[in-house]
Parts: structure tokens; C-alpha cells; sequence
């Protein structure tokens, strides 16, 4: 009787720990797949939290984008005189981006190639060139020191510049700046501390572009960021002609770049005419110049194929088409015999911009 009671408990006791031996592995299981869930739950809460992260930054992108977008789309680009007065619908065998053009051998006067060439424009920083030639004519002392104040601030444009108020450089390299580099304070220091003021300094520039015989041209302001400095490119070549007489005008526009010192800082400004350091171009003198209401414009002295011809290019389409129009006009005379050179005159219906 009692073998038969201890052979009962002992299977009850060998079941039991059957059904523990089942029992920890399912546990374990349950277990496993709970901290899965979890590690899921949670990963599936950080991927969430990046979308929306992502989702934000992207929303924020696009609308910072469209408010962009708004802001060009409200803002037009402004037309220049010369789109205004329809001179781009003349067309030129050259195919020149510039409404207004014309070329001339230097020594001889003669015309080898014109365009709208009578029409009067806004001049922009080409107005730099007159500056330069009243400054060097004065025989003022090229060593005297001048400080940039509020007054040279741009206030027509609201143009930045690199001279801050308060910088104080020599005459000298306040003309190398504007002829070089078209600096604005530059040029209007140079104006306003001209014997007489900024007033007698403009009356000089009228009264020089009279005395040359440039009767298109008229003169408010040395910078050139008045549209109400006009000229016309057969006036303005008159100018280049008569600049180009002027060693230091001559080495001031076409050097290639220059350092200033301001302070304890060191400035480095280039030439604004990239073709100064091209070797296949020999430049006497040059200026470029830019409004919106006088288009990328562009003078120069220059000698191709043994000639020395006096170029002007006004309200070109881009910074870069003026120089492509330099360079086509170029390659244009180098494939001309200089005994056949054709004279190639091209006018549109309008001949003036009055604005």
C-alpha cells in the first residue's frame, strides 16, 4: 500500500516538473516578444518622430522657397532705356548683344562699325572715366589724404561698398579704385573734396564735355549711378580718345588688380574688365559700367591687327555679352583686310532714350 502511494506521488512530481519545463520557455517567448514590440513600438515612434521632423523642415523649405519666389516674381526685372526706346530690335551682321555700338580707328577717325551710335543713354560708372580726367587734369597732390564719409554713402541705389565710412586712403588710390574697380565712395570722395565742392566738380565735368564736343552728354553726379548721366557712343569715343592721352589714366583702368591697406585689414580689388588679363588683347585704357537703366556698358582703347581702335558697347544683355561682343567685334576686324574693311551701319527706328 504505501510502494503504491510513493510511485503516485513521484509521477505527480515528475508532471509537475514536465508542465515547469514547458511553462519557462514560454515565459521567456512572451517575454522576448513583448520587448520586441516595445523595441518596434519604439522605433516605429522615433521613425514617426523623424518623418514629422522631416516633414517640417521640408514645409518650412518649400515655404521659405515660394516666399522667395514671391519676392522675384513681385519684383520685375527693371528695363533699361534702350529696351524702352526699342533698340534691341535692331539687328547687326555681328549678332552683338549691345543696343548701342560702335567702332572706330583711332588715328584715322574712320568708322568701321556703328550701331544706334547717336542714341543718348544713361552712362552709368563709364561716368568714372570724366571723373578720372578732371582729378588728373587738376594736378591736385595725388599723396593727400582722404577719409570717406557719410556723404559718399550711396543713397541713389543703395549700393554696398568695401570702403566703410571712415576709411581714409590717398587721392591716388581713391582714382586707381574708381577707374580699376569702379568703386563708388571712391569716386564720390574724389568728387567732393575737389576744390569748390561736389557742385563745381559736376560744372567741370559738364564744361569738359563741352569743350570736347560732346553735346549728347550731360553730367550730375561723378559714379555714374545717376540714370540722369547721359551720353551717346559717338560721344563717348570722343572721351576714350581724349582719356587715352593721360599716362595715368591710361595705367590706372587697365591695371589688373590692386591692394589697399584699411586699417589693420589688407583689401584686394580687381579689374572689372576680365579682358585686361587676357593675352590676346592689348588695352590702353577701358571702363566698364552698370544701371539697370543703362544695361552692361563698356568702352575701350585697344589695338587689333597692327590698328588702334576706340570701342564702345552700351546696354548689352549680360555682365559677360558685352565682352562677347568685344571679342566678335575683335575676331571681325583680325578676318578683315584692313584695305577692304566694309563700315557697317546699323540703326533702329528709335534714336533716342530721353527716359
Amino acid at each position: 500500500m504505501s510502494h503504491q502511494i510513493f510511485n503516485r506521488a513521484l509521477k505527480i512530481v515528475g508532471f509537475v516538473a514536465l508542465i515547469a519545463a514547458f511553462a519557462v520557455p514560454a515565459a521567456n517567448a512572451a517575454t522576448a516578444k513583448n520587448t520586441i514590440v516595445k523595441k518596434q513600438h519604439a522605433s516605429s515612434k522615433a521613425s514617426a518622430s523623424k518623418r514629422v521632423v522631416s516633414t517640417r523642415k521640408s514645409v518650412r523649405f518649400v515655404a521659405a522657397t515660394k516666399r522667395r519666389g514671391i519676392i522675384r516674381a513681385s519684383v520685375p526685372a527693371k528695363p533699361s532705356f534702350g529696351q524702352i526706346a526699342g533698340l534691341h530690335s535692331a539687328q547687326d551682321p555681328l549678332e552683338l548683344k549691345s543696343s548701342v555700338a560702335l567702332v572706330i580707328d583711332q588715328d584715322t577717325r574712320e568708322v568701321l562699325f556703328s550701331k544706334n551710335d547717336h542714341a543718348v543713354l544713361p552712362i552709368a560708372s563709364l561716368t568714372k572715366l570724366m571723373t578720372g580726367v578732371i582729378i588728373s587734369g587738376a594736378k591736385l597732390p595725388m599723396d593727400e589724404m582722404i577719409t570717406v564719409t557719410q556723404d559718399d554713402v550711396d543713397t541713389e541705389k543703395g549700393s554696398s561698398s568695401r570702403l566703410k565710412v571712415g576709411t581714409t586712403l590717398t587721392r591716388g588710390e581713391l582714382l586707381h579704385l574708381a577707374l580699376m574697380s569702379s568703386e563708388n565712395r571712391a569716386a564720390h570722395a574724389l568728387g567732393r573734396t575737389y576744390p569748390g565742392g561736389m557742385a563745381t566738380f559736376v560744372s567741370l565735368m559738364n564744361a569738359k564735355a563741352k569743350m570736347l564736343g560732346m553735346t549728347d552728354t550731360s553730367y550730375v553726379e561723378p559714379t555714374g549711378l545717376s540714370s540722369r548721366n547721359q551720353s551717346s557712343a559717338q560721344d563717348l569715343a570722343t572721351l576714350v580718345n581724349a582719356a587715352h592721352g593721360d599716362p595715368m589714366l591710361r595705367e590706372l583702368s587697365t591695371s589688373t588688380g590692386y591692394q589697399v591697406a584699411v586699417g589693420s585689414r589688407t583689401l584686394q580689388y580687381n579689374n572689372t574688365n576680365r579682358l585686361v588679363k587676357n593675352p590676346e588683347w592689348d588695352i590702353g585704357l577701358q571702363k566698364t559700367g552698370y544701371i539697370s537703366e543703362a544695361g552692361q556698358c563698356l568702352v575701350m582703347q585697344t589695338k587689333i591687327a597692327g590698328r588702334k581702335l576706340i570701342m564702345v558697347f552700351l546696354d548689352s544683355a549680360g555682365k559677360l555679352s558685352r565682352l562677347g561682343d568685344a571679342e566678335r567685334v575683335r575676331r571681325w576686324v583680325e578676318s578683315n583686310p584692313v584695305t577692304t574693311e566694309p563700315k557697317l551701319n546699323v540703326s533702329a527706328s528709335a534714336k533716342q532714350a530721353n527716359g
